[in-house]
């Protein structure tokens, strides 16, 4: 059986990192369902986007998972499947696709750790940093499997490095706390990809293990380490 591109990140990032313990796809849930979730994550839920969402929620020392993709989501990555190659038809779509599968997935291997202050803002940004950082590498890896030399030129990285983080507005967001959240994670996930782009390949794995096992604070401080302070 050929298996499903959801199917085939996930075992990517378990690769990477650790095993999660479970099919992650059992984990999806419908647009009902997806609603009824929305309005109880209350109203700050409201601004983000209607496309793709990832909910946790808390039971004791039970962790519950939902990942929601929408219909015109998912149809457009049929339509344009990007294992048969990435473009401006399929980008955006494709990094929605693999942000909210990667929230799920270090969401679960946090709580493995035993962290389970699922609903502190730092958890949220930790999340949010580790997807978009994340996302850029499995972007990096699609474009270089379409190269005849497996390297990703300097035009590909400003074209991957526009949709990721400069068509991000987190201005846009009414809440403050969204607001912040975005423009600060955006920013350190853009100035880390750059940093790590300097590295080879065995030196860049090891490098984003260590920063896998980091709490926010920790990646924040990091990066600003690496960066001399500067983040763009």
């Amino acid at each position: 059986m050929n298996e499903t591109l959801f199917s085939q990140i996930q075992k990517l990032f378990e690769r990477t990192y650790a095993h999660v313990g479970i099919n992650l796809e059992d984990c999806l849930i419908d647009r009902t369902r997806c609603a009824q979730l929305s309005l109880l994550a209350g109203k700050s839920a409201r601004e983000l986007s209607e496309l793709a969402r990832t909910f946790l929620r808390r039971t004791g020392d039970q962790l519950y998972v939902g990942i929601y993709y929408s219909r015109w989501l998912i149809e457009q990555l049929e339509l344009h499947d990007p294992r048969a190659g990435l473009g401006d038809r399929n980008i955006r779509s494709l990094i929605m696709f693999v942000e909210e599968l990667n929230h799920a997935l270090h969401a679960a291997l946090q709580f493995k750790r035993g962290i389970r202050e699922i609903r502190s803002e730092d958890f949220a940004r930790n999340l949010e940093l580790q997807a978009q950082v994340d996302t850029y590498l499995v972007l990096l890896l699609f474009v270089a499997f379409f190269r005849k030399t497996q390297r990703v030129s300097k035009a590909d990285r400003r074209w991957l490095r526009f949709h990721l983080f400069a068509r991000q507005c987190p201005e846009a967001f009414r809440d403050p706390d969204l607001r912040s959240r975005y423009l600060e994670t955006g920013q350190l996930a853009a100035s880390y990809t750059r940093y790590l782009e300097t590295l080879n390949g065995v030196r860049r794995l090891d490098e984003i293990r260590r920063f896998h096992s980091l709490d926010y604070d920790a990646k924040r401080a990091r990066i600003l380490a690496l960066t001399n302070g500067h983040i763009n």
